[in-house]
This record gives C-alpha cells, structure tokens and sequence, in this order.
C-alpha cells in the first residue's frame, strides 16, 4: 500500500461530500437546537436543562447517522454505476488503497460534522447559560465518531456488492439491530429457549455491540464509565471496523471489472 495515494483518496472524498453541501445540515441542526432551548422550557415542568442536553445530543446522533449511512453506502457503489472504478483500477491504486482510502475519506469528514455540531452545541449551551458536562459530553463526541465510522465501515462493505438504496437501508438495519443487540442476547436467555438462545447469542456476536459506543445517557448527568473500559470499548470499535474493511477489500478483488 502507498499512504500517499491513500491520503489523496481519501482527501478527494473529503471534498466531495462537502461540495455535496451536506454541511448544510450544520445550519439545521443549530436552528433546531436553538428552537428547543426556547420551546422546550413551556411544557418540561422545570426539567427543560436536561431536555436540552438529552435533545441536543440525540440530534447529533441522529443528523449525523443519515448522513454516514446514505454517503457510506454510495462510496463504492458509484465509481462502479458511473464507470470510474474502471479508470481507477487501470491505475497504479489497488483495490485495497481504495477502500481504505474511502473509509479515511468518510470518517474524516465525519469528524468534522461531529466536531462543528458539537461546538455549536456547547456554544449554544453556554449562551443561554445552561450548564453542561462538558468532559463528559466531549468523551461521548469522540465515541459516536468511532460508532460512525463503524457504520461507515459496514456501508462501504455492503456498498461494494449491493445497490445503493439497499446498501443503505440493511446499514440502517444493521444500526438499528447493533443498538439492540444486547437485549436480542438478554431475550435470548429470559426465553429459556436453547434453540432461541443460541440463535440471539449469534446475532450478538456477529453484529457489532453498538451499545458498547453510545455513552449519551450517562454523559448526560456527567457519569462515565471505568477509564479501562473506555479504552477496550474503543479497541473493539477499532478492531471491528478492521475487520469490515478486510471484508470489504476481499469482496472487492473478487468483482471483476
């Protein structure tokens, strides 16, 4: 592999989902945000502060996630229907430089969507003088960037051997099935079923434990948890979105083109 040609894949990427102007979505998510601070305080009966964080956070969440999932799943997939990947593998970039290079290219724009939402949001917060845990909202930034990039991960690998609109709708479907993994495993056991049981467990350990990276309810009244969880939920996220691009490398060598 060669990094350079890497970074100027991923760089190209970069620039070409913000010339897509879906940075505009940063212009929405602070009028919404600035619309709950005032909205918000006539019906949540004196609670209207954590509304507010919790609505904040969830909207990063959400704005975010559609973006990463319709972009992820349309990487691959669109050098393939307008004929580019042609031209890009008679070069001297491998498939494998390219891949990667897609995923650098989305996270990395990823991080700044989540990073600008996140300032506005703080700025947001300190104007109209809401206090906020701000260590703990900004550990919860860093790991939702690591659940995007993992579901940017998984976009890119069902990208490369699916449409775009289905790519995108088993993303969102393995999203939402990753989130509830842990209650597939705990329904599994409360089932009594060994047949079920077994079947949940496999769900659990195939889809990623997106559970793992959501730290937004306890960021919220400033709870984190143990440093040294932290740093092996981090090492999974890292090590499975590994695992989806090799996946994602394997099926792409194997298309011909």
């Amino acid at each position: 592999m060669n990094f350079q040609r890497i970074a100027t894949i991923a760089s190209n990427v970069f620039l070409e989902v913000v010339r897509d102007r879906i940075l505009y979505i940063i212009g929405v998510f602070a009028l919404l945000v600035m619309a709950s601070v005032r909205l918000l305080p006539e019906v949540s009966a004196g609670l209207e502060h954590k509304i507010v964080l919790d609505f904040g956070m969830a909207l990063i969440d959400f704005l975010s996630l559609l973006i990463t999932v319709f972009v992820s799943a349309n990487l691959v997939n669109k050098e393939i229907e307008k004929r580019t990947v042609y031209l890009l593998v008679s070069k001297p970039v491998s498939r494998t430089e390219l891949i990667i290079g897609k995923h650098f290219g989305i996270s990395a724009f990823i991080a700044v969507l989540v990073l600008a939402m996140a300032l506005l949001y703080f700025g947001i917060l300190s104007f109209n003088q809401i206090v906020y845990p701000f260590n703990s909202l900004l550990i919860t930034i860093l790991f939702l960037w690591l659940q995007l990039s993992l579901i940017a991960a998984v976009g890119i690998l069902l990208g490369v051997f699916t449409s775009s609109l289905l790519a995108s709708l088993l993303t969102f479907g393995v999203y939402i099935m990753g989130s509830l993994s842990r209650d597939l495993l705990a329904l599994g056991k409360l089932s009594e079923n060994p047949a079920l049981e077994q079947i949940m467990r496999s769900i659990y350990i195939i889809l990623p434990d997106l559970a793992r990276l959501n730290l937004k309810n306890e960021a919220v009244y400033g709870y984190l948890p143990d440093p040294s969880l932290l740093i092996t939920n981090a090492i999974y996220a890292i090590l499975y979105i590994t695992l989806l691009l090799s996946l994602s490398i394997v099926i792409f060598w194997k298309r011909e083109f």
